[in-house]
């Protein structure tokens, strides 16, 4: 069948040919004459009767009925997926069937969705006339002066060329944003299904490590970490791939024993998970839900089932409570009774006296009757939290390869047909001793990249925080779909947006932070990806170890406009002692990493997990893959020199004269050393992936506390004011790195430093409304339309922006406010505080005094209304307080002056009612509860009321200027 023609759509394929199977009304014939035949004749030739004959023929126009032929006669259809032929009337080969036929082509996992066009291209435009229009403003404004006034106009000046140079680094990588999409049916379909390469159908998925961290059990609750661990448990991944570790930085047997409880009681909520297929799997989070738990589940023991599940996690609940009690009462039992055995022996000693120094240690003990080696409840030498042995307890092995059915049991739940194994789980706290750096965080997390090699050493880690769980069980396999992907062997990290729980409704000070993770986040991911934020991230583990990717790109050119492949650098690993073979680079993030250590089984095992993280290679456009079935084979069981060697790698002396730290793993010397690590894999060339799944993947907490907040945008802010000033300045990057991308991490280090513009823009109004004076001469036409132009385009752009990245305007509004509010206090201290570290070697911390407290325990948003003082308060006070009593001067001064004038007031009143929208929240937070200032508010403003007014009459007395009134 030829389509073509005029009325064809832009999407119809032309000469497209289609089989028609043969029927009595389509087939020619040949006659006696090698003719051709009659319609007639050929449909009198199939017809067995002429009864069959007369039946097929419609009554009234005798044609033939060809439904009916093909209902009566069981005519054959051809050859196609819906039905297959078996004579050889089409010519086929005999060794073509349907399953050859039914052979489904390739299909990608995952796919890009392009934003549409009608909203991106719009919103290209408005930022280039924005920054046009913003060119010729910034002209007039410096060559339109205003002589009455010129250190008003100056500032002001200044202040706006550095806000249009900070929009320009902030609006450049959001030009290409995009979204993707994964396709989970497909990623089944090539892994965990029966295959002529998977004939058992286990699962071919690579092997995905967990870490989670901690540090201090009275800060981060052992009850919100044991649920993090069990919703790792029971995530929706092959058990014999999943294993999960956790870091205790402090030592503490609370956090081990909260840990072994919880192993415990995964044993059954695991399978429960499973059984019923709960969603979250965060036992606290989902006893917690709202909505109907019966929702969408179909087994008649659901509710029974259920109701079991529920009051195990209570006792477990009231278990880990109690441990601080059990463990406090454990070790006075046991101290005593070392008391007094070290009694009678120091009497028997002694000559039956007891030595006046004589005393005891209070150790702390295990439920076994042995010393905890980490940090104690009493701490002495050797058991402090900066000064304990390396710990390492594997609480759960490696489960079966095959699956493991539950039977009935009346006492537990009926697991029959449910899998019950549960992953492999690893307590980990390194050693600590004093003279060492133990580089924090970043220190801890190489503890466990080390140890994870030696005992699971699967090719991909996923990090959270304590208080990060996963809230989609599919998390995980989303993720794995971008790293089996083509060209998934190019991607060193998938970042996943935080999303949170326990905000505020108004979400006052922005914790969702929504206009970061869902714009500026999907912007870089049409890049070169996003940055790495700290914590939801899943790592491709040789990219950790420093080595490039197998292919990379080299941008040249001002703009980075000429694409190039970059020169391949062979990333084998070396030992320790073959530097000299190492060739020196251009930039020393290009070269390779030499020193891992001197454990061979760690060396080892970098390229297993090199080749075991390679995507499938099941089609030929695929580059650098393994070929399906290689991941198959059952990992090798723990032994004791597989323990040993992996407590040896978190040894604080492991990393001396190594790469760790500053070419390997996580990145040192920086309070934010996600940023730098992400920086330094970008910097080699490999690209990121930000994944959005349609259910959150994981979900944590955030301080709703104005302090905590404030508190917590410092450190950010500190961060990265120590990339400005260290060598992973975007700067001094490689030529891997896009141009667009680089601009997004100068912009990185940079926006702490808007904050002492920002300051001094939020003075102006005030010292315009004290002069009586204005940033310009007048509010003439010209300074009104430019004003007008750029106000509109930012409303134009930020609609859009709302648009493409899915944000609500509330949220855009209040990342606003907060950006005032932060930038004049928290980036401002960060700037003052990066500058003393880096001229003086000061460093400058800030200690929290509370100074109200909220009333009702019971309330969840409790912490929001929590007034807690701190030095990050006087910047924003002070320009809230100097900002009222200017417009009340202002006003003042121009309702008693003989000439008023109205202009300059309205410039001043605009500007200052702009600062006072944005410091709402601020002022709000310092009420508390019902409004109520605490008493050191009334106290600043107060001083600061006097001393502006002294101040401003001393500068200016009544009856200097021409236009006031002198009253006698």
């Amino acid at each position: 069948m030829d389509v073509t023609g005029n009325q064809s759509g832009q999407n119809d394929y032309i000469n497209y040919t289609v089989m028609m199977p043969p029927t009595p009304d389509n087939q020619p014939s040949t006659d006696s004459h090698g003719g051709v035949g009659s319609k007639e004749d050929k449909r009198m030739s199939v017809m067995k009767s002429a009864n069959n004959k007369s039946m097929l023929l419609r009554s009234q126009t005798g044609d033939f009925d060809h439904s009916r032929w093909l209902y009566e006669s069981k005519a054959k259809y051809g050859i196609g997926n819906a039905y297959w032929q078996e004579d050889d009337q089409f010519g086929v080969d005999g060794g073509v069937s349907m399953s050859d036929f039914m052979d489904k082509p390739w299909k990608p996992l995952t796919r890009k969705v392009p934003v549409k066009s009608g909203i991106l291209s719009p919103y290209r435009f408005l930022i280039l006339i924005r920054l046009v229009v913003l060119f010729f403003f910034l002209a007039w404004r410096w060559r339109n002066p205003n002589p009455d006034a010129m250190w008003l106009w100056g500032m002001s000046c200044v202040c706006e060329s550095w806000f249009a140079f900070s929009w320009l680094l902030d609006s450049l990588p959001k030009l290409n944003p995009i979204n993707r999409a994964t396709d989970l049916a497909v990623l089944n379909e090539k892994f965990e299904q029966v295959s002529p390469s998977n004939p058992t159908g286990r699962s071919d998925l690579p092997g995905v490590d967990v870490f989670v961290s901690t540090a201090d059990p009275e800060k981060e609750p052992p009850l919100v970490t044991a649920n993090t661990i069990l919703s790792i448990m029971a995530a929706n991944y092959p058990v014999e791939k999943l294993s999960a570790y956790i870091s205790d930085d402090g030592g503490a047997i609370l956090t081990f024993e909260a840990m072994a409880e919880a192993i415990r009681f995964a044993e059954v909520w695991v399978p429960f998970c499973r059984k019923h297929d709960i969603e979250p799997r965060n036992p606290d989070s989902y006893f917690n839900l709202k909505t109907d738990p019966t929702k969408n589940k179909k087994r008649p023991d659901f509710v029974k089932d259920r109701r079991w599940i529920k009051r195990e996690y209570d006792e477990f609940k009231v278990r880990i409570n109690g441990l601080p009690e059990t463990i406090r009462k454990r070790c006075d039992m046991y101290n005593s009774r070392e008391a007094i055995k070290e009694k009678s022996l120091a009497k028997e000693k002694n000559g039956g006296t007891l030595p006046p120094d004589f005393q005891v240690e209070k150790a702390t003990w295990m439920a076994d009757g042995t010393h905890w080696p980490g940090t104690w409840l009493n701490p002495i030498a050797d058991h402090s939290k900066g000064d304990h042995a390396g710990i390492l307890q594997v609480m759960s092995k490696f489960p079966e390869p095959d699956p493991v059915m539950g039977q009935p049991d009346e006492k537990r739940l009926d697991f029959t047909g449910i899998d019950i194994r549960i992953p492999m789980f690893s307590y980990v706290s390194r050693e600590k001793r004093p003279g060492f750096d133990h580089n924090k965080k970043a220190g801890a997390m190489n503890g466990m990249v080390r140890a994870s090699a030696i005992l699971s050493n699967g090719p991909f880690i996923l990090n959270l925080d304590c208080d990060h769980y996963i809230y989609n069980s599919m998390a995980i396999k989303e993720g794995m779909c971008f790293m089996m992907d083509r060209g998934g062997d190019r991607i060193c990290y998938i970042q996943f947006p935080q999303r949170f729980e326990g905000i505020d409704p108004s979400d006052r000070y922005a914790n969702h932070n929504t206009v970061f993770f869902d714009g500026s986040m999907r912007a870089l991911d049409g890049l070169q990806g996003p940055v790495y934020v700290g914590t939801g991230c899943m790592f491709r583990r040789y990219a950790l170890y420093g080595f490039h990717p197998p292919r990379a790109n080299e941008y040249t050119g001002v703009f980075g406009q000429n694409k190039s492949p970059a020169d391949t650098i062979p990333g084998k690993p070396a030992l320790s002692g073959e530097d000299d073979a190492q060739p020196l680079n251009v930039h020393p993030d290009l070269d390779l990493p030499r020193k891992f250590g001197n454990s061979t089984m760690f060396n080892e095992s970098i390229a297993v997990a090199e080749y075991q993280g390679r995507p499938l290679a099941d089609h030929m456009s695929v580059m650098n893959g393994r070929p399906p079935g290689a991941l198959l084979i059952p990992r090798q069981p723990l032994d004791a020199q597989m323990v040993a060697e992996a407590v040896a790698v978190i040894s604080c002396w492991y990393e001396d004269n190594t790469d760790w730290g500053d070419k390997v793993g996580w990145i040192y010397g920086s309070v934010t050393e996600d940023v730098v690590t992400g920086y330094r894999m970008h910097n080699r060339g490999w690209r990121s992936v930000y994944c959005v799944t349609k259910r959150d993947a994981f979900r944590g907490t955030a301080p709703i506390n104005l302090t905590d907040r404030l508190h917590q945008v410092l450190r950010w802010a500190t961060g990265s004011v120590e990339i400005f000033y260290s060598k992973n300045n975007p700067l001094f990057a490689t030529r891997r790195l896009k141009f667009l991308q680089r601009i997004a991490y100068l912009n990185v280090g940079f926006y702490p430093f808007t904050s002492i513009f920002l300051v001094v823009y939020c003075f102006l109004p005030a010292l315009s409304l004290f002069s009586g004076q204005f940033i310009v001469q007048g509010l003439n036409v010209a300074f009104l339309l430019y004003l007008f132009v750029i106000t509109i385009t930012l409303c134009c752009m930020s609609l859009l922006e709302v648009k493409w990245s899915g944000i609500g305007l509330e949220e855009w509004w209040r990342n606003e406010q907060f950006w005032v509010i932060g930038g004049t206090s928290a980036h401002l201290v960060a700037v003052i505080q990066g500058l003393l570290k880096v001229v003086a070697g000061i460093e400058i911390s800030f200690t929290l005094t509370t100074k109200s407290a909220s009333e009702d325990e019971n309330d969840i948003y409790a912490d929001l209304y929590l007034v807690k003082w701190t030095s990050l308060f006087i910047m924003p006070l002070t320009i809230i307080i100097v900002t009222l009593l200017a417009v009340v001067i202002g006003i003042s001064r121009q309702i008693y002056s003989v000439i008023p004038q109205w202009t300059q007031l309205f410039g001043g009143l605009f500007f200052a009612f702009w600062v006072l929208c944005h410091m709402y929240p601020f002022a709000k937070g310092l009420m508390g509860r019902r409004g109520r200032v605490p008493t050191i508010i009334y106290v600043w403003a107060g001083l600061l009321a006097i001393c502006i007014s002294l101040l401003w009459v001393t500068l200016n007395p009544p009856g200097d200027q021409p236009g006031d009134a002198v009253v006698l």
